[in-house]
């Protein structure tokens, strides 16, 4: 944790009984002539960082917490005037609104995430859940305890990824608090700042300091510190503030300046094949049928009863995200068509997902998906899905070693996210062989009107098939977890695909409003 700074340190000497924030030399001043001479100089800086930051695409991410009246909304102001305003945006995060409650709790912090190379400055962030929230719910712990593990990998997965985040506390004492709030109640243009939120702060001030002093020691890692800010007095606070973003862009610019780009390149063709120890893809018995007569009685029960289950799990308030991968020509775009025939379209939506856009790319590849997921009571089915990650962008090359290592992880940790919320995950793997593959591409090829869903791309990930039959089995193992386990369908056999898949979603959302 970093609290020192100019022009002392801020643990020079630890105090007896006493806690982190309390050590912190809160009479911390910085001359005025010293102030006119070397603030200037910071900002000029600052302003040449921030363009080499665009210019390098490096998104910046700065995170103000503090007490009420620490004067998190005059630093911000003052941080602001020296960035172009082209390439900031500032945030006031509040508490969340209606649309927001009805979305998985890090969702709306997704969503502000900054471009490669601009700066997004939050006034309050996703430490809302762990310090007011916690003080307002104090009887319902399970929310805030369970937040710091996603706070912690929602900064590694943005930090790993090229993000810079900085974060502040600004400190200071309960009666420099509570002058500041008497301050501002007599400035009748100000007064409306001081209500009964800011004064039970203040009286609650010693359970408001256990609580940030919890949030700091959980959540102050090596890829994320927080910066401690004494803030008594101002012209320390902008040195202070100023001198620790230059650190952070700087530093960043630095590292990239003297590091290679990681090298990208597409997977090479496994040596041992046929696998020398058969895989899960294996074992997959792709000789499982369905008549048709028994399809068409199966679907007609199996369509009715989802569209009962869609209005409850909208009474409910539950989501449910239903993810489709598998191979070309597996019959994914068949078996959402007989997922959604009986529905109401009102209480679902089908995300077909392409290649990232320009702004997907400068973001973190979760981002995309993050803003898509349902909202509680609707049906969220993706068509592809972020295993691209570990699938064709592992194969193509589109991403580093580095990257499609570490998204295992960070897939795991999104999808838990999802299902701590409460909404039921649901993964399908769509399985053929080889040879049904060739037939059903010869068969689009020779129909007129199915000849638009055979492209030469199809044929050149067939030529890679070993490749992907690798990355299948490795994805399927590292991610069915307990909370969202991969079921695989024997898809040889549309129906019987079909079938397994309508009564696997059904049973999950069952189970799910059952709970």
């Amino acid at each position: 944790m970093s609290g020192d700074g100019f022009p002392s340190s801020a643990f020079s000497s630890p105090v007896k009984d006493s806690s982190m924030l309390e050590v912190l030399d809160l009479t911390k001043q910085v001359a005025k002539d010293s102030y006119e001479k070397i603030f200037p100089e910071m900002e000029a800086r600052l302003g040449a960082a921030q363009r080499a930051a665009r210019a390098a695409g490096v998104p910046v991410v700065i995170v103000f917490e503090g007490w009420h009246a620490a004067g998190k909304g005059k630093i911000i102001n003052r941080l602001v005037q020296s960035l172009d305003p082209r390439g900031f945006k500032v945030f006031a995060v509040g508490e969340p609104t209606d649309i927001e409650r009805f979305y998985p709790w890090m969702w709306r912090f997704w969503n502000l995430l900054p471009g490669a190379g601009d700066i997004v400055i939050l006034d309050h962030s996703w430490y809302c859940r762990v310090l007011s929230e916690r003080m307002e719910n104090a009887k319902d712990q399970t929310p805030w305890r369970e937040a710091y593990d996603g706070i912690r990998e929602f900064e590694r997965q943005l930090t790993e990824s090229g993000v810079v985040l900085v974060k502040f506390w600004l400190h200071i004492s309960k009666q420099e608090q509570k002058k500041r709030f008497e301050a501002l109640e007599d400035n009748e243009a100000m007064s409306w700042r001081v209500g009964k939120e800011e004064w039970r702060q203040n009286k609650k001030y010693r359970e408001w300091l256990d609580a940030t002093e919890e949030m700091l020691e959980r959540t102050d890692t090596a890829n994320a510190p927080w910066t401690l800010v004494e803030a008594t007095y101002e012209r320390y606070v902008r040195v202070r503030v100023v001198e620790r973003v230059l650190q952070a862009v700087e530093g960043e610019l630095d590292r990239r300046a003297s590091s290679p780009p990681a090298e990208r390149k597409p997977m090479a063709e496994p040596v041992d094949w046929p696998p020398p120890h058969k895989t899960i893809l294996d074992r997959v018995d792709l000789s499982l049928s369905l008549s048709r007569d028994q399809y068409e009685k199966d679907l007609d029960d199996l369509q009715e009863r989802l569209l009962h289950l869609e209005y409850r799990l909208y009474k409910a308030r539950i989501p449910a995200l239903v993810a489709y991968e598998g191979w070309d020509a597996a019959g994914k775009g068949g078996n959402i068509r007989r997922l959604t025939q009986g529905l109401d379209p009102r209480g679902y939506e089908v995300i077909p997902v392409a290649a990232p856009t320009a702004e997907e790319l400068a973001r973190h590849y979760l981002w995309r998906f993050w803003r898509r997921v349902p909202k509680a009571g609707h049906i969220g089915i993706f068509d592809r899905t972020w295993y691209g990650r570990v699938l064709v962008e592992r194969v193509e090359g589109f991403c580093t070693e580095a990257e499609w290592k570490r998204a295992f992880q960070e897939i795991n940790e999104f999808e838990r996210q999802l299902t701590e919320y409460g909404t039921v995950v649901v993964k399908f793997w769509l399985q053929i062989d080889r040879e049904e593959q060739l037939r059903r591409f010869q068969d689009r090829q020779n129909t007129p009107s199915k000849q638009w869903k055979i492209t030469e791309e199809d044929w050149r990930n067939r030529d890679k098939w070993k490749q992907y039959n690798v990355c299948v089995a490795e994805m399927i193992e590292r991610t069915s977890t307990t909370y969202a386990p991969w079921t695989i369908l024997e898809a040889n056999c549309k129906l019987h695909a079909r079938i397994k898949a309508l009564r696997t979603v059904a049973d999950a959302i069952e189970k799910a409003l059952n709970r």
